[in-house]
């Protein structure tokens, strides 16, 4: 009896994976193997580069924070302590647009805190 192979199914994956490497360097665009490594690889990356994300604008929002809060004359660990006991529940990411873009509105909220 010979050997079953569903050629199509096979085909299908090949494809697939080719597609999804269109405009990679090299070889890494249409020769299988390579190809296969590469989009495997990128996928590894994908996964990582999710979770970094986060860490990458956390740490963003809070430089953004620091620079507006100093040009108020007070440090970011100081701004974020007193909007604690303040009760002002806004977040590193509203707090940094608010630096960067609304310097007014940063400034009335440096200013209720203290």
């Amino acid at each position: 009896m010979p050997r079953s192979v569903n050629a199509v199914a096979s085909r299908a994956r090949r494809k697939k994976v080719l597609k999804a490497t269109r405009g990679y360097f090299g070889r890494g665009k249409n020769v299988w193997t390579v190809a296969k490594n590469k989009y495997e690889k990128g996928l590894q990356y994908a996964y990582r580069d999710r979770k970094a994300k986060k860490r990458e604008f956390r740490a963003l929002w809070i430089q953004r924070i620091n620079a507006g809060a100093r040009m108020h004359g007070i440090s970011y660990s100081q701004l974020m302590g007193l909007l604690k006991k303040a009760e002002i529940e806004l977040n590193r990411k509203v707090l940094a647009d608010l630096a960067m873009n609304h310097p007014v509105a940063f400034k009335a909220v440096v200013e209720r805190v203290k």
